[in-house]
């Protein structure tokens, strides 16, 4: 897929300052990505999961990452001017986050505080993924290989969660018309060898 992306995660797993930093830095800290399987959605047959391979950002552009609200609003930070870094670790892509640059971006920093924003998104772009389905536990999943490009890591007021949009399922479509297919197919052959052993006898 060549078209931007967004997840969200809870906010509640930031830092709101590191260890050692005065009790009025504005700093944020936590990840914008782990490397765990999530539920994207389910249905009556099936649950479709996703998860990002821990060596998917390797050769992601990272190269000018914004920290915005809402993925639309103010810039607050950015990887260009040293106020936003990233660095990727066994759990996920980590984020570290100066909020004190301006008056914006410390109002921010106290919404984020105040619990006025508790879930945060991520814009990308992937660049390679594959499809591995579990018939034994009816489950999809898309395993994300690559990630070509990171836009922003935002804070929203009302995530655009793909487990209860139907964007989700059209990530699917592909496999599930395939497997559907197969298991047609598969049917009608069953059926012919039925009505050819009934013939023999």
């Amino acid at each position: 897929m060549s078209e931007r992306e967004y997840r969200f995660i809870p906010i509640d797993t930031f830092e709101l300052r590191k260890e050692g930093e005065e009790e009025d830095s504005y700093n944020v800290r936590g990840y914008a990505s782990t490397f765990e399987e999530y539920e994207l959605f389910s249905d009556e047959y099936d649950s479709y999961c996703e998860r990002i391979e821990p060596t998917a950002f390797d050769d992601c552009d990272m190269s000018d990452v914004v920290f915005r609200k809402d993925h639309t609003g103010t810039v607050f930070a950015r990887i260009s001017n040293g106020t936003l870094k990233l660095s990727v670790d066994g759990h996920g892509l980590l984020t570290d986050t100066d909020l004190s640059r301006t008056a914006s971006a410390r109002d921010m920093h106290e919404e984020i505080k105040e619990g006025m924003y508790r879930q945060m998104s991520f814009a990308f772009v992937v660049g390679e993924s594959r499809i591995v389905r579990d018939r034994e536990n009816h489950k999809y999943t898309r395993i994300i290989e690559r990630i070509n490009k990171l836009y922003d890591v935002s804070p929203v007021s009302f995530p655009a969660n793909p487990g209860t949009d139907i964007y989700a399922r059209s990530l699917f479509d592909g496999a599930i018309e395939k497997e559907r297919e197969e298991c047609a197919l598969r049917a009608k052959e069953l059926e012919l060898a039925k009505a050819k052993a009934r013939a023999i006898m």
